[in-house]
């Protein structure tokens, strides 16, 4: 039998807690890699990706900030490319990430900046 990690385990119950509340909003899904983060918001009832941002895009890659106010930033355009579009009623997805460091950040500038979650 195989021991299913820690990290996996956490994914599969957000995941779970998350399919309660997702049924008229829409999802921001984050990935977070060793220096970068990138962040999506997805429409699940059509498989679609709506808006889309990463730390890895000229006009942030180009600064040089350390990555908790890079997450920030992205948080910043992600909420104004939504702002565009209209949405401001979504879920936060944080996958199997801890919610602390520069995913808090991340939230917490999303929901300064209009988004409610």
């Amino acid at each position: 039998m195989k021991k299913i990690s820690n990290k996996i385990k956490r994914r599969l119950r957000n995941r779970k807690k998350l399919k309660s509340v997702s049924f008229d909003k829409l999802r921001i899904s984050v990935n977070k890699s060793l220096n970068n983060l990138s962040a999506q918001i997805i429409d699940d009832q059509q498989n679609k990706t709506l808006v889309s941002v990463s730390s890895s895009e000229k006009e942030i890659k180009n600064k040089k900030i350390k990555k908790i106010e890079k997450s920030s930033l992205v948080g910043e355009i992600l909420a104004k490319r939504a702002k565009e579009k209209n949405i401001d009623k979504v879920y936060f997805d944080r996958g199997d990430y801890k919610y602390h460091g520069r995913i808090k950040v991340f939230a917490e500038t999303l929901r300064k900046n209009g988004l409610k979650f």
